[in-house]
């Protein structure tokens, strides 16, 4: 392992033993045969995946025959209780509540299909399944229980011989999901009695992209794959020898080597917590400790959120909140939910994990950082200054950011819904409708409008990040049609961690925006906090009758969008350091680009409806400007992206906040096929001081966007609003008039 790195995340992955991949090396370059040719080369190939095969199985007390090559645990998961349901025509499932999303999203799926009916039952406090609550489960129709043999958050082994013994006397099918458990515990098929096992490979020290699974001689599965008859005709496809070896050899090692390893991993575990609990004494342990997996601790720190944690520590120690592969969101793991732990204390849980290649060392290194990073978190003001000279990090303060920090839609949604609406007759717009600022009747015919925006760090500059949260506060005024009068300061600052220059230079920069927009700041607020926040109060002015809403839009109107969409994608990928792709520096132009000269140029075309675009994404936005009687019509290939952002979508660089607007948007999106899911993601990106999103007159949508063009505004018609009602997004693969 790395010297200037301590990797405390093995059960999100582990690194391939150097015996793996020496047993590999000759499969990569010289033993290339295909294993179904009949020839020399395709006899030497079969012969490498059947003992592949064989070390496989003897790592789990299987017989050869009985394992199935798959391409790692989530498509093993897929097979046993997909081709489980459908070979016996559907019927009652149970599940855990604890399970990964590789096996609760098939069940699931399986449910709306209408092939299953599904019961999940609970937990303890320990993240433990009541045997005696599968069995009250189970009915006449059950034909699988589908419960994992170890947690991959907490490590808690699950009493799945206990559960297939009651199971067996039924005739039920048993399936578990392993992946977490071999190579870190003894494991053996019979003793479990289970009917069916995955396996992942890179989780035991083979390469990732491989995996099996055990079927029982005589269990009858569907295949989910359709082709050629490989793998007892479950599992299609020209074998991947290379990666069988490899897991093979994994296999081999681990049951030579689990239990005097899983020894070790006890000792450097308990070290870790004692070390842990001594430097931070309010530290709260998840799981059975004990019993569990021996190199898992899931612990929380409370009053240390997790995520900025994690952020402040990922140059130095690598662990995760929850499970890595599907992290992103900002809410607590499913799996502590079941167990009944509160969202606060959830929400401050890291999982730490340990493997092969961890040492005593290592160990000590990580404890120390994590408790004084922790520290500082909890309690800034006694910690000491985090950057001494040189360049800040904005965003390694902040566990997410710009407007995708936002609160999630459907949750505000619910909340406004709860409160009373102001009646006063001077309110002209208020928060009914979802618009970008309020308006306050004043007399003559004017109006004062107002709105306040702040957010986390979007870019690492202090000055770059004032000016771009600015720009972005100043767009809800431009919006409403309005001219923006003087703006207030908010900023929440962790100032015992950062250096008062950088609290200087944010406020700098948005004075350089509000210098173009032809405002005063004049003041404004400030908190400590454990992570930056900074945007602006902006109070502006308006004729009444010129007021600008985001309702008002009429069958037909063109549909205008301003800026190309990106920004979200592009800023998780900039703070996960991803390099390759070029168009960064085009993202951050575009984000601290004020919307004021799209403003002017529409006003030119008495447009019926605008809005901005920013944490809710084109989608959101979009549909805010619908009611029952309209919906719209979005062409997909017409909405301008910013460079890069397609490529990094496609690579997975996608926001918590992009994937719950994408969540919200299900119930009133309608997709034509051939819209790709990365340009789905794109429509749904929760966008940083994103354009303006306008309805135009068709006979004058040109005309208003080649007026921007001519001021360097990226402009295009991206769709049409229509009458179909119910607030429909229809999105269209690359249609247009």
């Amino acid at each position: 392992m790395r010297e200037d790195f301590v990797y405390l995340d093995y059960n999100a992955t582990t690194p391939v033993d150097p015996r793996v991949a020496e047993a590999m090396r000759p499969y990569l370059t010289g033993f290339f045969g295909n294993p179904s040719s009949m020839h020399r080369l395709g006899r030497e190939a079969r012969a490498a995946v059947e003992r592949a095969r064989a070390q496989v199985a003897a790592c789990v007390g299987a017989e050869p025959e009985e394992i199935i090559f798959t391409s790692g645990g989530t498509e093993a998961n897929n097979l046993a209780i997909r081709g489980a349901v459908e070979a016996r025509g559907g019927g009652h499932v149970v599940t855990s509540a604890l399970e990964h999303p590789a096996v609760l999203e098939v069940v699931r799926a399986l449910e709306a299909e209408g092939k299953a009916r599904l019961t999940v039952v609970g937990v303890d406090r320990r993240g433990r399944v009541d045997p005696a609550e599968v069995e009250r489960a189970l009915s006449a129709d059950t034909v699988l229980v589908t419960v994992m043999l170890a947690n991959n958050e907490v490590g808690t082994i699950q009493p799945v011989a206990e559960i297939a013994a009651m199971c067996r006397e039924r005739g039920i099918l048993v399936h578990t999901d392993a992946a977490q458990a071999v190579g870190k515990i003894p494991v053996d098929v019979r003793e479990l009695d289970v009917d069916m096992l995955s396996i992942a490979g890179h989780k035991l020290y083979a390469p990732k992209g491989v995996g099996a699974l055990f079927v029982r001689r005589g269990v009858k599965l569907a295949p989910v794959l359709r082709g050629a008859g490989h793998e007892r005709g479950l599992r299609p496809g020209t074998e991947n020898v290379l990666e069988q070896v490899g897991l093979g050899a994994a296999c081999e090692l681990a049951a030579a080597e689990v239990e005097e390893e899983a020894a070790r991993l006890r000792e450097l575990r308990r070290l870790l917590l004692d070390l842990l609990r001594e430097g931070f004494p309010s530290l709260v342990v998840h799981g059975d400790f004990d019993n569990g997996l021996p190199n898992t601790l899931s612990a929380a720190f409370p009053g240390v959120d997790a995520g900025l944690l994690l952020a402040r520590l990922a140059d130095e120690v690598g662990a995760s909140a929850g499970a890595a592969c599907h992290t992103g969101e900002a809410e607590p793991s499913h799996v502590l939910a079941a167990m009944g732990v509160d969202t606060a204390t959830a929400l401050c849980t890291v999982r730490l994990s340990l493997g092969r290649f961890s040492t005593e060392d290592e160990v000590r290194r990580g404890a120390e950082k994590i408790i004084e990073t922790a520290r500082e978190i909890a309690a800034p003001s006694a910690a000491p200054s985090a950057v001494e000279g040189g360049e800040v990090r904005l965003t390694a303060y902040t566990h997410g950011m710009g407007c995708a920090c936002k609160m999630e839609a459907r949750m505000l949604e619910r909340v406004l819904r709860s409160l009373p609406i102001c009646e006063a007759e001077e309110a002209v717009v208020g928060p009914e409708t979802a618009d970008d600022a309020c308006a306050w009747r004043i007399g003559g015919g004017k109006v004062l409008v107002q709105s306040l925006d702040f957010f986390t760090p979007v870019v690492d500059s202090p000055r770059l990040f004032g000016a771009i949260a600015a720009a972005n506060a100043l767009s809800d005024i431009y919006a409403m049609g309005a001219r923006p009068l003087f703006a207030l300061n908010i900023a929440a600052f962790p100032a015992a961690v950062l250096p008062e220059e950088v609290l200087r230079e944010m406020m700098e920069g948005a004075l350089e925006v509000a210098e173009e927009a032809g405002i005063p700041i004049l003041g404004g607020h400030t908190v400590e906090d454990n992570e930056p926040k900074f945007g602006l109060a902006v109070t502006g002015m308006a004729e009444e009758s010129g007021l600008w809403r985001n309702r008002g839009a009429r069958p037909g109107d063109a549909l205008i969008l301003t800026k190309p969409l990106g920004t979200g994608i592009w800023a998780t990928a900039a703070k996960r350091g991803v390099e390759g792709v070029e168009g960064w520096g085009e993202a951050v132009a575009a984000m601290r680009t004020l919307n004021r000269a799209a403003a002017e140029a529409l006003a030119e075309h008495s447009p019926h409806a605008v809005t901005d675009v920013t944490g809710f994404g084109l989608l959101g936005h979009l549909h805010e400007m619908l009611d029952d009687s309209l919906s719209a019509e979005l062409w997909a290939e017409a909405v301008p992206v910013l460079p890069g952002a397609e490529r990094l979508a496609a690579m997975g660089e996608v926001p918590g906040g992009t994937k719950a607007n994408l969540a919200w948007a299900e119930a009133w999106t309608r997709w034509e096929d051939g819209v790709d899911e990365v340009r789905r993601v794109l429509l749904g990106d929760a966008q940083t001081s994103g354009g303006l999103l306008a309805a135009v007159d068709r006979e004058r949508a040109e005309a208003a966007c080649e007026a921007m063009r001519a001021k360097g505004i990226r402009a295009a018609v991206i769709g049409r609003f229509t009458d179909e009602g119910e607030g429909i997004v229809r999105v269209l693969a690359g249609r247009r008039e």
